[in-house]
């Protein structure tokens, strides 16, 4: 199973590549390439069976997934909770702003360490979690502008937008495909309407159920407010967790 999840990754990775951006985007990242190893190995660990969740998030963090490839990929989650720690490449144009230095990161992904540290209270041991969870990223591309701001993905120009929407949906559906999953998450509410967007136009008359929890983003007030709280408030409220 995870062979055809790394498959629709590299395909992904591939379609992605002749795409260009224009200003403020002056360096655009793509961690399936330079972090396919940690990648794959997330894959080849945690994508192994049907699931019964699917959280998906946005795109990469500059000191989350853009470092260690894995989604929300807090470097002590990474290495410690899920045991994935290997060697990751440099970008063919990297920003001087913005070095990737893989697992040698010193920085906090915030958003990661929350959304990992609230998985891992409850699950202490990886492979529980995983059983019946996974998490991906909608998106897998880096945008950065000349001053190293990164460049989230609802702010990109709508024509240069809507040719990754209409890749990274056909990814989506072919990951909810193959997992199954009986409920589809978005963390935060543009993962959500992307996850409306896959079942509308490939799954027509699906009636799974889609939800959404309070993204971790400590630019968001209400996460740095409690969040694990608000977001295992809203789980029980879907059905998900008790």
């Amino acid at each position: 199973m995870h062979q055809a999840i790394q498959q629709a990754a590299l395909d992904l990775s591939k379609d992605l590549a002749p795409l260009t951006f224009s200003a403020p985007v002056s360096h655009t990242y793509n961690p399936l390439e330079y972090a396919w190893k940690p990648h794959s190995l997330y894959l080849e660990k945690y994508a192994n069976s049907k699931k019964r969740v699917l959280f998906l998030g946005m795109n990469p963090g500059p000191w989350g997934m853009a470092q260690t490839g894995v989604p929300f990929g807090e470097i002590p989650a990474v290495r410690d909770w899920m045991g994935i720690s290997c060697e990751v490449d440099k970008p063919a144009d990297e920003h001087p702003k913005r070095p990737i230095t893989g697992f040698e990161t010193t920085r906090s992904e915030v958003s990661g360490r929350r959304l990992w540290g609230m998985f891992a209270e409850r699950y202490p041991d990886a492979k529980d979690f995983f059983a019946d969870h996974f998490v991906a990223n909608f998106c897998p591309l880096v945008w950065m502008a000349d001053t190293g701001r990164n460049i989230t993905p609802d702010k990109l120009p709508k024509a240069e937008s809507a040719a990754v929407d209409q890749l990274c949906l056909k990814h989506l559906a072919k990951i909810i495909e193959i997992l199954e999953p009986e409920y589809l998450i978005g963390v935060g509410a543009f993962a959500e309407k992307q996850l409306k967007a896959a079942i509308k136009e490939y799954f027509p008359g699906d009636k799974r159920h889609i939800g959404k929890i309070l993204h971790p983003s400590p630019a968001s007030p209400a996460a740095n407010r409690g969040w694990p709280h608000v977001a295992i408030d809203q789980l029980i409220e879907q059905g998900i967790w008790e």
